[in-house]
């Protein structure tokens, strides 16, 4: 592959056992790229790294919520990589918003899970990343962060947070020639989303993945993914919150 594509050569992936980036680790090991994969299970760990035979891949276990230890997580990371081209990272979950309208530590959950400890992995990533000059960050946020829905505010609130926190990281670091690309995933047909109804809007983990890997060799600030989220979330940003709460297909649970 010609172009940007041919410089993201050594790839780090935090939350590598989840669907969408497990095939972005398996499109990184087919153009030959050099893999290292963090994630909690080692079982699927070992998966999706033999999905991914044929390059050289190697793995690390960690829990992310453990907020401690991202640095040295991180840190252990870039020592068996060598150096890094590209990051992603890809963790993250629903959580439960019933439970999160009822309870503290569900609510933090949710937001440790999906913001907090993504900065804690960002934080040492950017340093050594900023120091060096050079490389792409990605991390996956999600639509649900550009506006406040009854059905997922809490994970909303989340990545909107994140969301922001990634636009003032892409403009530190602009300078230093490393680009921060935000990822705004619309619903995937995934584990995580198996117990939602599944309809036209849910996107596919190969096709997503694909869009994913274009975005980042692209080094693009913001990517709507699939696509069409771009125009469509405007419109859902954009409502007046009266009328929002009155259209029972934007503001119903």
């Amino acid at each position: 592959m010609a172009g940007p594509a041919a410089s993201i050569r050594h790839v780090l992936i935090f939350g590598a056992t989840s669907a969408v980036a497990a095939e972005v680790a398996v499109l990184c090991a087919a153009r030959g790229d050099r893999l290292h994969l963090v994630a909690r299970n080692p079982d699927k760990l070992a998966e999706v790294a033999r999905r991914c035979e044929g390059s050289q891949v190697t793995t690390q276990t960690a829990d992310f919520a453990e907020l401690d230890r991202n640095e040295e997580c991180v840190n252990q990371a870039l020592l068996a990589l060598g150096h890094v081209d590209c990051v992603l990272i890809a963790h993250g979950e629903l959580g439960d918003q019933l439970a999160s309208e009822r309870s503290f530590a569900d609510a933090e959950r949710t937001l440790r899970v999906n913001f907090t400890s993504v900065i804690s992995l960002l934080i040492p990533l950017a340093n050594r990343l900023e120091q060096a000059k050079t490389g792409a960050i990605g991390v996956i946020t999600s639509v649900a962060g550009d506006r406040g829905r009854p059905r997922n505010y809490t994970y909303g609130a989340a990545k909107g947070a994140l969301n922001v926190y990634l636009q003032g990281l892409r403009t530190r670091l602009y300078t230093s020639g490393v680009s921060v690309t935000t990822l705004k995933l619309g619903p995937v047909d995934t584990p995580m989303t198996r117990d939602h109804k599944k309809h036209a809007l849910f996107g596919k983990p190969k096709s997503v993945a694909r869009s994913i890997l274009h975005a980042l060799d692209a080094r693009v600030p913001e990517a709507y993914i699939p696509s069409f989220w771009r125009a469509t979330m405007p419109i859902v940003k954009n409502t007046p919150e009266w009328l929002f709460q009155r259209l029972s297909f934007l503001s119903g649970r």
